[in-house]
């Protein structure tokens, strides 16, 4: 696999695995039974951590690239592509 489509299969890699942590561990206002604000969305999560979230996706998304590559790399696999 080339550095672009290693590069691409990261982004893809990255969002996939941001999103799937995205509501994982979110709590509302409401769950917590606290005071929603006007204007806000009562069911707009308190703290989100987003910045834990994407350090977790960077660190997953990695691994899966590398296990992607190492996969990709075994000589059945090669033969079987060629």
């Amino acid at each position: 696999m080339g550095l672009v489509s290693s590069i691409a299969l990261y982004f893809v890699l990255w969002w996939l695995c941001f999103f799937v942590a995205l509501p994982i561990g979110n709590h509302s206002h409401v769950e917590q039974d606290l005071a929603v604000d006007k204007g806000s969305e009562a069911a707009a999560p308190v703290k989100p951590h987003l910045l834990k979230k994407m350090l977790a996706s960077t660190v997953i998304a990695f691994g899966l690239l590398m296990l992607t590559q190492w996969i990709l790399a075994q000589p059945g696999l090669q033969y079987y592509w060629k």
